[in-house]
C-alpha cells in the first residue's frame, strides 16, 4: 500500500511559517485566516506522521522534524515551480526577496548584483534594508528577512545561531589607517609587524559606537602588540573615520573597502598576517537556499 504524499499547499504554508515566523504573518501573506493556517498545518502533521510544531508562549516554533521537512519542502516546491514555469514557457524565477546588508557592501556588492538581476530576472523583486550583522542575524531568525550579508573578522569569528547557515563569498585584508605624515608611519613596504604597532600605544584610536566585534578587533590586535588602546572616537560612518584620521585626530583599523584611497591626508599600511582578514558571508535560514528567487539573488551577489 502506497501512502499519500503531503499536500503541496500545506507544505508551502509550513515553508512560509519558517520564513515569516508567525501564523498571523502566514495568514496575511497567503490570504488564509489564522485558524485555517493552523488547521492545515495540523493536517500536515497527520499526513507526515510526526509533530512539526511546538508551542512557545503564544507562538509556535518548528520541531526538528518540522525544520527537516522544510528543508525538503523548499526543494520540492522549487522543482514544482520550475516545472510549471517550463511548461508555461515562463522565463526564470518569480518572487520577492527581503534582504539586509551592512552599508559598505551596498555600493560594491549589492548594487551591481541588483542591476544584473533586473536585467535577467525582472520578476524577482528585492527589498533592501540596511543593518549591522548582529541585527541581520536576528531578523533572519525572526523570519523578517530572507537573505542577509554579514561579516566577521578571522581574529573575532562570529557564532552563527542555530537554524541559520552562512556561505562565505569574499575576504578582505585589514589595513592600518594613519594621518599622512604621522610620526609613527612606517612608510610603504611590507606588512607592519605587531611590534611596530607599539609605537601607536599613545595614539588615539577610532572604533565604532556599538562596542561589537569591530571594537573587539581593535582590543585584540592592540593586546597582541602589547598595549591597551586609548579609544578617543566612537563613530559608525566609514567616511567620518577617514575624515578624523585625515585631520590627525586618530588612527584606525579598517578593511580594505573602508579606506578612501583618493584622500591625500590619509595613508594605509598593510598589517602583520596575524591581524587576519574581514570575511563576508551570505546568510539565510537553513533549507531556504534552494528557493529559486533567493538562489538567484545569492548567486549574483556571490559572483
Amino acid at each position: 500500500m502506497i501512502e499519500s504524499l503531503p499536500d503541496l499547499g500545506r507544505l508551502r504554508l509550513l515553508v512560509e511559517l519558517s520564513r515569516l515566523g508567525t501564523m498571523a504573518a502566514v495568514a496575511e501573506r497567503t490570504g488564509y485566516g489564522t485558524s485555517a493556517v493552523s488547521k492545515h498545518l495540523a493536517v500536515l502533521e497527520q499526513e507526515v506522521g510526526a509533530p512539526l510544531l511546538a508551542p512557545v508562549g503564544r507562538r509556535v516554533r518548528l520541531t526538528p522534524a518540522g525544520e527537516r521537512l522544510v528543508e525538503h519542502a523548499v526543494g520540492i516546491l522549487a522543482l514544482v515551480e520550475e516545472a510549471r514555469a517550463e511548461l508555461r514557457g515562463e522565463p526564470g524565477p518569480v518572487g520577492r526577496v527581503r534582504m539586509a546588508t551592512f552599508v559598505s557592501a551596498v555600493e560594491a556588492v549589492v548594487m551591481p548584483a541588483l542591476l544584473r538581476l533586473s536585467e535577467r530576472y525582472p520578476r524577482v523583486e528585492v527589498e533592501l534594508n540596511e543593518h549591522e550583522p548582529e541585527q541581520t542575524l536576528e531578523l533572519l531568525l525572526a523570519g523578517d528577512i530572507d537573505l542577509g550579508i554579514v561579516y566577521d573578522y578571522s581574529l573575532v569569528p562570529r557564532t552563527v545561531p542555530k537554524g541559520l547557515s552562512v556561505r562565505q563569498f569574499a575576504e578582505q585584508p585589514m589595513l592600518l589607517l594613519l594621518p599622512a605624515g604621522h610620526p609613527s608611519d612606517p612608510g610603504p613596504g611590507g606588512p607592519v609587524p605587531l611590534a611596530g604597532l607599539r609605537r601607536l600605544a599613545e595614539a588615539g584610536w577610532i572604533t565604532n559606537s556599538r562596542g561589537s566585534d569591530d571594537d573587539e578587533l581593535v582590543q585584540r590586535v592592540c593586546a597582541l602588540a602589547g598595549f591597551a588602546p586609548r579609544i578617543v572616537h566612537r563613530v559608525d560612518s566609514l567616511h567620518l573615520v577617514n575624515l578624523l584620521a585625515g585631520a590627525g585626530l586618530g588612527v584606525a583599523l579598517l578593511a580594505e573597502s573602508g579606506v578612501e584611497r583618493q584622500r591625500p591626508d590619509v595613508v594605509c599600511r598593510p598589517l602583520d598576517p596575524l591581524v587576519g582578514t574581514r570575511r563576508h558571508f551570505l546568510a539565510a535560514r537553513a533549507g531556504q537556499w534552494s528557493w529559486p528567487p533567493l538562489a538567484e539573488v545569492a548567486r549574483l551577489l556571490a559572483a
